[in-house]
């Protein structure tokens, strides 16, 4: 069971990196409207998939951790 959890720990801190990679870079803080306020910024389609992808495979990754922490 522990070796399990070793392999499912690599695979999952493969597809955290993946998926943080993958992920747009061009976010800018929109200064062309100079307005003092950022305004309201949204995630849609795959932007969000992404985002929601990272959350929960990082949540993952820190119950597998603990699990191996605990069970070794």
């Amino acid at each position: 069971m522990i070796a399990f959890m070793q392999i499912a720990e690599i695979a999952i801190a493969i597809a955290i990196i993946f998926v943080v990679l993958v992920q747009n870079k061009n976010v800018t803080l929109n200064l062309s409207s100079m307005s003092g306020g950022m305004g309201s910024v949204t995630k849609r389609g795959p932007e969000k998939v992404l985002h929601n992808a990272t959350i929960v495979l990082g949540a993952v990754f820190i119950l597998n951790s603990l699990l191996l922490f605990v069970m070794s």
